[in-house]
């Protein structure tokens, strides 16, 4: 159906682009920015205009122009460059033609790694489909090469079928998504529409205007550290008190147990030592009060603890990351209503549920761009056992010139 889809997408997943958490630049790596100067090429050569990189957030941007007179809203499409925290070099893709939707698939050579029905139940979804797989060492990079696979291809569509009347559309490719600092720097005025999309969601028909509030609390720790054979009355312990510290948090809200619309406590780290000690939780909750009272809770703690000691034992200094988007394009739907209308025309079934998680988006939107998220079309993402379908990749390229064709009507 498009012929330099798959191609294009297994050109892009062989790039490694992984992003650095601790790096100190924008990007955070140079592979994304050589990465982004590849798809400008790409992008002026499908016939995009005014396409630049903005050395100053990593993004790379790029128009195409209206073809017809009426007045209709410009649209943005956003996927990001970068790769998740797990093994993406010599990404080498595995090509599984007319899958049967019940069998086994083996990834790696040594048979220690298979894609199976037990462990996930969606193959099932794909019978009949061509699926691309890793080969067990390394992660696929669908998250979110899909997405920009799909843009720039329906970007090509659209510049070579003037049928298809459109108004103007700007793509946008970011860095950093996956450590959360890729949307920090977007420029609105540079992008200037209406709304946007990301394209970075999972399985055919997704479709999410609601995220989590997100925050981030760092614990630091200082005990009092006293040789253990003279310690009675007089050591304090770093580590017990952050024991302490997370008992007094409820054991039922964390992310393995909470589902849907409920939010958790997420213990991401716990080092140190007896003499000092350091935490680090994120905050979830798709209710803005619910989430303030999480982060007032933590600082409930740390008073209570400090009260036990003559001198301060325990700082809980907290950063928010997003908030849910849903605030801002819930004020106008009109968003949200045109890529149902899309699915629904292509006989996509729309899945809207709120997100566990955050996208760019959720940062875009309070920028003053409403951009909720449309699906890429992966699965089992940020690992060996990530996989995407090619049919899915081809109904999200859909959706994109869908969009377009019903915003000029």
């Amino acid at each position: 159906m498009y012929e330099n889809l798959l191609p294009r997408f297994l050109r892009y997943v062989k790039t490694e682009t992984r992003s650095v958490a601790t790096s100190t630049t924008t990007p955070s790596t140079s592979s994304q920015v050589a990465f982004a100067k590849e798809l400008k090429k790409e992008m002026e050569n499908i016939g995009l205009k005014d396409v630049h990189y903005l050395s100053e957030n990593g993004y790379v941007v790029g128009t195409l122009p209206a073809n017809t007179v009426k007045e209709i809203p410009v649209i943005g499409f956003i996927s990001h460059m970068d790769t998740a925290d797990f093994n993406a070099v010599g990404v080498n893709p595995q090509i599984i033609e007319n899958y049967d939707g019940s069998s086994s698939i083996p990834l790696d050579k040594e048979g220690r790694y298979d894609l199976n029905i037990e462990d996930f139940p969606n193959l099932k979804n794909y019978q009949g489909q061509t699926l691309i797989t890793t080969d067990g060492t390394t992660l696929l990079g669908a998250d979110d090469k899909s997405g920009i696979a799909e843009i720039m291809t329906a970007m090509e569509k659209l510049a070579q079928d003037s049928s298809i009347v459109h108004g103007e559309i700007r793509i946008a490719f970011g860095p950093d998504e996956e450590i959360g600092t890729g949307a920090d720097k977007f420029d609105v005025t540079d992008f200037n529409t209406d709304f946007a999309y990301t394209m970075d969601g999972g399985p055919v028909g997704e479709l999410e205007y609601e995220t989590f509030n997100a925050a981030q609390a760092e614990i630091t720790i200082q005990g009092k550290n006293v040789h253990p054979g003279t310690a009675k009355n007089t050591m304090i312990n770093a580590l017990q008190l952050g024991i302490d510290f997370h008992q007094e948090l409820p054991v039922n809200q964390v992310p393995e147990k909470t589902e849907g619309r409920e939010g958790f406590f997420h213990l991401l780290s716990f080092t140190g030592t007896p003499d000092e000690a350091e935490m680090t939780y994120i905050i979830r909750d798709h209710d803005r009060d619910k989430f303030e009272e999480r982060k007032n809770l933590l600082r409930d703690i740390e008073a209570k603890i400090n009260r036990g000691y003559k001198q301060k034992r325990v700082s809980v200094a907290i950063s928010d990351q997003y908030y849910n988007m849903a605030e801002i394009i819930e004020k106008d739907m009109t968003s949200v209503d045109l890529a149902e209308k899309a699915m629904i025309e292509l006989g996509i079934k729309p899945i809207i549920e709120p997100v566990r998680g955050g996208t760019d988006g959720s940062k875009i939107s309070f920028m003053g761009i409403p951009t909720p998220n449309i699906f890429a079309g992966g699965e089992n993402m940020h690992g060996r056992f990530e996989y995407v379908s090619l049919q899915a990749m081809e109904k999200a390229t859909d959706v994109i010139i869908k969009i377009a064709e019903l915003s000029a009507k």
